[in-house]
């Protein structure tokens, strides 16, 4: 008795404490955090009084924002068209990259579509695209803790994957480059796009590149260097999944007024070389349910590639960021996959050799925004091309580019098409990418992420996802996500804490020692890289109310 009184004394004091801590945050004055001059003005910032803010200009017909497949294939396609109509000299197209270099963000390992690729360069093969693991074998399973249930895949699924490729998309994007070099695209790595730049009608221009040599204050070093300006006749942009540029065109052009807010996922992944006995060049595994809860959507991928003499595997778990426990943490959710009997055999006795991780985007044609407005368009995982079901996007990511560029390339080049604006809008793209097997293949799956918010979770959506191999989307209906992702997650004080285990530092791995393998290096002194809105927002809001969700995703 005397046991169960302290407790319930100790856990009074607690509570007592938290309620002080509650009001600590509420009253106190939160320390200056952000200095980004979206945020701090440099014109009224007197160590900035003296210093050149003029950029370098130049002009192009199109700039392109981002060099992932999208762009890459955006880049490729105008080019085409230029020599196609004898105008190769006379066409200029730019592509900026903030990679240091092309493919240098994107981490190796997905199964890709070659569809988008057949289509847009069909000598690939002699061309020496990297596709050099062509899919012999799918595997799919329903995990518990402790087992391991065997399902079926038959065609028609979506983790059917014959005619399908695995692939280190680093290096395919890597020749998607040299091949839109070669056709005389200007590329420009390690130079990240900063700022939208605009006509006084109000049409986009162009785009600025990122400043150099700022100190984490805010101030200017001795080796700053202002950014230059792109400008365009229209400018796409192939950003990936919630691009910060993208964001502001979705506000001044009001382009997510007729759409559902978008629904986010985050794909966890890492690179292993395994025991040669272990690997299987071809095959593919996926599971859903363990370590998931029912209620959170997720599932993880592994994918055995033959890329030279080491066998490599790419793994990894994609976490859809509408679940409601506060206390999840994706990545560690990730790193305890790993040690599910029938996963763990794999990697044992193996070298994890890279680790990433990327924002996905999950909405499906509910959530694509108006993809055109004066000056420019939005192609890629910008607005959103993944087929969620299949996790896979790249191709549908390419085919939006070439789409764009078909109509950019009209526009421009056409002696008759007068727009009302300065820059131009390219509107037939929207037109062409609705007319296309892309909006036809979203449109079949539109249904099957927003069926697992229903309550019976990942069983409903299962069983959905049933009739939709059935029905093939054209049941009459659409099904709405309802909440944006961040209104599902609960306060901690209605959430259970998630016990974790420990890294073994053999399967499993912190967080830093992850880190280290992504293959981004950031100079110490040098404004951080993300924005606050408001700097009190992390304590009064996130952590006293959700507990600092955002130290675990």
């Amino acid at each position: 008795m005397a046991a169960v009184g302290l407790s319930k004394r100790l856990l009074s004091s607690l509570r007592n404490r938290r309620s002080v801590a509650v009001r600590f945050y509420s009253d106190q004055s939160f320390p200056k955090l952000t200095t980004h001059y979206t945020v701090v003005s440099r014109e009224t910032d007197p160590r900035w009084k003296d210093v050149d803010m003029t950029r370098d200009v130049d002009e192009v017909d199109v700039v392109i924002v981002g060099g992932g497949p999208a762009g890459m294939s955006a880049a490729i396609r105008l080019k085409q068209l230029a020599a196609a109509n004898g105008l190769n000299d006379e066409f200029h197209v730019c592509l900026v990259e903030k990679a240091a270099e092309i493919g240098g963000h994107t981490l190796s390992g997905a199964c890709i579509e070659p569809r988008a690729l057949n289509e847009l360069i069909p000598d690939w093969k002699e061309k020496g695209a990297p596709l050099n693991t062509p899919v012999k074998g799918d595997k799919f399973a329903y995990l518990t803790e402790k087992y391991r249930f065997p399902i079926p895949v038959l065609p028609g699924m979506p983790h059917y994957n014959h005619g399908n490729y695995i692939v280190r998309l680093g290096n395919l994007v890597k020749w998607l480059g040299e091949q839109a070099e070669s056709l005389g695209v200007e590329i420009y790595p390690g130079c990240a796009a900063s700022e939208i730049l605009l006509h006084e009608d109000g049409s986009v221009k162009g785009i600025a590149t990122n400043d150099v040599g700022i100190a984490k204050d805010g101030s200017p070093k001795a080796t700053f260097q202002r950014g230059m300006e792109l400008h365009g006749k229209c400018t796409i942009f192939a950003e990936g999944c919630h691009g910060h540029l993208a964001k502001q065109l979705y506000k001044r052009f009001s382009l997510r007024k007729d759409c559902e807010s978008q629904s986010y996922g985050i794909g966890i992944k890492e690179l292993w070389e395994v025991l040669p006995e272990k690997h299987h060049p071809g095959r593919i595994e996926h599971t859903i349910g363990w370590p998931l809860d029912f209620k959170t959507y997720g599932g993880s991928f592994l994918y055995h590639l033959n890329e030279g003499s080491a066998p490599l595997i790419a793994v990894g778990l994609v976490v859809g960021l509408d679940y409601e426990n506060p206390f999840m943490n994706p990545f560690r959710e990730f790193q305890r996959f790993k040690h599910h009997p029938s996963v763990k055999q794999i990697f044992e006795g193996g070298t994890r050799i890279a680790y990433g991780a990327r924002a996905l985007n999950e909405g499906g044609i509910q959530s694509i925004p108006k993809l055109t407005f004066p000056g420019g368009c939005l192609i890629g995982c910008s607005p959103g091309f993944m087929n969620v079901p299949k996790i896979k996007g790249t191709h549908n990511a390419m085919k939006s580019g070439s789409l764009a560029a078909e109509s950019v390339f009209e526009c421009i080049v056409d002696k008759n098409f007068n727009s009302p604006t300065v820059g131009i809008e390219p509107k037939t793209y929207e037109e062409r990418l609705r007319s296309s097997w892309v909006w036809a293949e979203l449109k079949s799956i539109r249904n099957i992420r927003p069926s697992f918010h229903s309550i019976f979770g990942l069983y409903g959506g299962v069983a959905y996802s049933a009739f939709q191999m059935v029905f093939r989307g054209v049941e009459p209906w659409t099904l709405s996500h309802g909440l944006p992702d961040s209104h599902r997650l609960k306060p901690a004080s209605q959430s259970k804490p998630i016990d974790y285990p420990k890294p073994d530092g053999k399967i499993s791995f912190d967080l830093l020692t992850s880190v280290a393998l992504t293959g981004t290096n950031h100079e110490s002194d040098q404004p951080p890289h993300l924005t606050l809105k408001d700097d009190s927002v992390p304590v009064k809001q996130n952590l006293e109310i959700y507990d600092g969700p955002e130290q675990r995703f």
